[in-house]
C-alpha cells in the first residue's frame, strides 16, 4: 500500500519560495499519478498541480500556473512542488496524494485520489 509523507512546509514572506517534498514508501511510485492539493481554514480542499506516473504530463490549476512547478523522481520514490512568488492567499495545509493510473493525463479531482499524506503547513505572511 502506498504511503506518502510531505516535508518542507513553513513560514515564508510574500514573494518568497518554498519547496515541498513528498516521499513515498510501500510501493514503487512509477505506476502512480501524484497530485498536490491544499486546504485553507474554512475552505474545501482544492487541487494545485498533478503529474502523470512517468512525469511526462503536468497539469496546473489557474492560480498555480507560472508560479508553481510539480516534479517527480521515480528512482528516489519522491515528488516535489516548487512554489515561487508566494502570496498570503497561498496559506494552507498542502497534501500530496497518489492514485494508480495510466500515463496521461493525470487525474485532477480530489475524489480520484486514493492515498494521502498527512499534510504540511505553509504560511505566507510578513
Amino acid at each position: 500500500q502506498l504511503q506518502l509523507v510531505e516535508f518542507g512546509g513553513g513560514l515564508v514572506q510574500p514573494g518568497g519560495s518554498l519547496r515541498l517534498s513528498c516521499t513515498a514508501s510501500g510501493v514503487t511510485l512509477d505506476r502512480y499519478a501524484i497530485g498536490w492539493f491544499r486546504q485553507a481554514p474554512g475552505k474545501e480542499r482544492e487541487g494545485v498541480a498533478f503529474i502523470s506516473p512517468s512525469g511526462g504530463t503536468k497539469t496546473y490549476v489557474d492560480f498555480a500556473k507560472g508560479r508553481f512547478t510539480i516534479s517527480r523522481d521515480n528512482g528516489k520514490n519522491t515528488a516535489a512542488l516548487q512554489m515561487d512568488s508566494l502570496k498570503p492567499e497561498d496559506t494552507a495545509i498542502y497534501y500530496c496524494a497518489g492514485v494508480q493510473a495510466g500515463q496521461s493525463p493525470p487525474p485532477i479531482e480530489t475524489y480520484e485520489y486514493e492515498y494521502w499524506g498527512q499534510g504540511t503547513q505553509v504560511t505566507v505572511s510578513s
